[in-house]
């Protein structure tokens, strides 16, 4: 073979090949290793903090001070005008909406107030303004509320905190949900800041400190975004010691004789679903694929060389490029489409178990208005009660279904199930008692007709409000402006 040398003396040209291609590969390479030092010098000012932060701050403006990317991101859940299909982040009038429900929760808070809950930073202006904090109220109201929270439950106790009242904790609590529900201020690791769900993982034998990280982009959302309920003194419990699904938290509750209220109607001992998404997704494919619920609604964002999590909690519709996308390959417009398809399937599921409910409490009061014993009607309360609480666990539940369409259909088909079956056994009654079927239905058309069936002073109860906001809401305000400056000057 002949060498290099004796072929560059031969082809002069040889030699400037090889000589260019060599400040090629040394100019690719010098780039490659100033863009890993420049990424890791950025990685380093990812973490270097401008502002230490303590381990309890709940003001989130001061988180922003040290990482302003996912700060920036986080308020734009001031934005209240995206809308699907099926509800997105704007104020909707659930009552309004859906008139049946004022029937449903007759005698229960919820029959005077339920909107659509707004972004994550409204989420201490809506519990001020709701009209169901007219009532007494127990501070455990504010649990999932605010960044506030943990502070004051690492200032006074957890129980004497869920023993306090709400009003009692009203000027403590001003801060909305945050970074500090969910980040170690010292490693800015995701951490669970609410004791309920630790309490409810112990219960079951299991040890959240082993949750991977992946699981924890779930966990966190899992302290809120969930079934409740309040315990002696308010404590907080998620009834979870029988399992997710509906039909074993129903065990749960019925072991335990639990009831939220007594219906005013029916008479029926009522359990009041909270926001089953976590229990509902557990069920679902993107759970058994080990999809999580930040994937979705806080999918990653890239800027420049840094990868981030976008911390705009949103609906995964308005940004089907960044959540959906990743993993599905078909347009936006199928995907929007696929989505609303298994919603369309729900909602119709649901309207039919809302008729039936409003109807059933209404003839369960005509049969108790004709003579109906106790233990006649029993068997029908506990009926009611079990249907309701499975039309509940999915109505009350974010996506409209979406979570896991399968186990929703299921569930609100058990819950039209039940109601039949209640219906079936007042028609017994109604023919016990001679009274004419069907039975006449007052005019519920919309909600403020059904308030006015149930008695419900509406203007009495806004005037109270307006009186809370205009009296007591100043006062906390400026007591938490006060606490401010005093924790600043620490």
């Amino acid at each position: 073979m002949k060498s290099i040398r004796e072929l560059t003396e031969k082809k002069p040209w040889i030699s400037w090949v090889l000589f260019f291609g060599t400040v090629a590969v040394v100019f690719i390479l010098g780039l490659f290793a100033a863009s890993i030092v420049e990424r890791r010098t950025e990685a380093q000012l990812y973490f270097q903090m401008v502002e230490p932060i303590s381990e309890w701050e709940p003001r989130n403006e001061v988180w922003g001070q040290n990482f302003p990317r996912q700060y920036e991101s986080y308020l734009e859940t001031l934005d209240t005008t995206f809308e699907s299909q099926y509800y997105g982040s704007v104020m909707i009038d659930y009552l309004e909406k859906y008139p049946e429900l004022v029937i449903m929760w007759a005698g229960y808070a919820f029959a005077r107030d339920y909107n659509q809950g707004r972004g994550h930073y409204y989420s201490v202006t809506d519990v001020h303004n709701t009209l169901r904090t007219v009532q007494p109220q127990p501070a455990t109201c504010w649990t999932c509320k605010s960044t506030d929270v943990p502070r004051v439950m690492a200032e006074i106790g957890i129980g004497e905190f869920y023993s306090s009242s709400w009003s009692e904790m009203g000027s403590q609590i001003v801060n909305p949900i945050g970074c500090q529900d969910c980040h170690d201020p010292e490693t800015m690791n995701l951490r669970i800041t609410r004791p309920a769900l630790i309490e409810a993982f112990q219960r079951r034998g299991d040890d959240i400190n082993k949750a991977t990280h992946q699981e924890m982009r779930s966990l966190v959302c899992a302290q809120c975004h969930v079934e409740y309920y309040f315990g002696e003194e308010n404590y907080l419990i998620f009834p979870w010691d029988e399992g997710f699904s509906a039909d074993e938290m129903e065990t749960y509750f019925d072991n335990y004789e639990f009831a939220d209220w007594t219906h005013s109607l029916s008479r029926a001992p009522m359990l009041k679903t909270q926001h089953p998404d976590y229990e509902l997704y557990m069920t679902g494919i993107h759970a058994e694929r080990g999809v999580s619920c930040a994937d979705c609604h806080m999918p990653y964002k890239r800027e420049g060389g840094l990868k981030f999590t976008n911390h705009h909690l949103t609906s995964p519709l308005s940004n089907i490029e960044g959540s959906c996308q990743v993993c599905h390959r078909e347009g936006e417009e199928k995907l929007r489409q696929i989505v609303y398809d298994r919603q369309n399937k729900v909602s119709e599921m649901r309207g039919i178990a809302e008729q039936n409910l409003a109807r059933l409490h209404i003839e369960a009061k005509a049969a108790w208005d004709a003579g109906a014993a106790e233990e006649e009607m029993e068997p029908i309360l506990q009926l009611i009660r079990h249907s309701q609480w499975r039309w509940d666990w999915v109505a009350a539940a974010n996506s409209m279904g979406f979570h896991s369409p399968t186990e929703a259909l299921r569930v609100l088909g058990t819950s039209i199930q039940k109601a039949q079956e209640a219906r079936v056994l007042l028609s017994r009654i109604f023919a016990k008692y001679n009274v004419s079927q069907p039975i006449e239905m007052p005019d519920i058309s919309t909600k403020e007709k059904a308030q006015e069936y149930l008695g419900l002073d509406m203007a009495e109860i806004r005037a109270e409000k307006e009186r809370f906001l205009r009296d007591t809401l100043p006062v906390w305000l400026e007591e938490a402006k006060k606490r401010e400056a005093e924790y600043n000057t620490r």
